[in-house]
């Protein structure tokens, strides 16, 4: 699957921490059909054998939808699950060993948080670029945010898809027009919903709008 910045319009990343009323798949779901363009498994508690059934589960259902489905951190998941793509972060495994790993075929996202990071990066074969945090966020406490002019700067600088990440919100959304930004990867601002499929269709229209000012 090729990476296109449509997919990055509404990226889902999943937090297990919303659950009980619903399952996550229920919540997953309910995001696709709210709009989500895009779909990523972020488990840092799970097991191997608990992560990959739930990969499983979570890739058939985003083809169902026919929404990308990515995996973070774990590479010998994603490949197990066949999933569409991988997203790893700085300090992860780098990108030119995750693309050894896994193969010509598979998106590889790659957290990035300067010009320099984004072009090594995209030189070293990621597919698409997660730039953040862009406000301060509960997700990643002691993550320095970065300015909406180094968000411009890495979207002028690369040719891949950039998603923008790290609390954003409804509220703030709008801040990163104008940045040629293609999306936004929301965590608590889709899993934290009442309604999430209602938040989901909220929170796409805000997005387009934001791509298209």
């Amino acid at each position: 699957m090729k990476c296109s910045r449509e997919m990055m319009l509404l990226y889902a990343v999943t937090d297990r921490m919303w659950t009980g009323k619903q399952t996550l798949m229920e919540q997953v779901e309910d995001a696709l059909k709210g709009g989500a363009t895009c779909v990523q498994l972020r488990e840092k508690e799970l097991d191997e054998d608990a992560f990959l059934q739930e990969a499983l589960e979570m890739k058939a259902l985003c083809e169902k939808y026919h929404v990308p489905f990515f995996v973070n951190d774990n590479v010998e998941i994603a490949v197990k699950c066949k999933a569409d793509g991988i997203h790893v972060g700085q300090s992860d495994m780098a990108t030119a060993k995750v693309r050894q790993t896994v193969g010509e075929d598979m998106m590889i996202g790659v957290s990035v948080h300067s010009v320099e990071e984004a072009l090594e990066a995209v030189r070293n074969g990621a597919d698409c670029l997660g730039v953040g945090a862009m406000f301060s966020t509960s997700t990643k406490a002691n993550a320095d945010v970065l300015t909406k002019e180094v968000l411009k700067e890495i979207c002028d600088a690369v040719d891949v898809p950039v998603v923008a990440i790290g609390g954003i919100s409804k509220e703030n959304m709008k801040e990163l027009s104008g940045t040629g930004v293609d999306g936004v990867a929301l965590v608590s601002a889709i899993f934290a919903a009442e309604d999430i499929e209602q938040e989901c269709r909220v929170l796409r229209q805000l997005a387009e709008e934001m791509v298209q000012a």
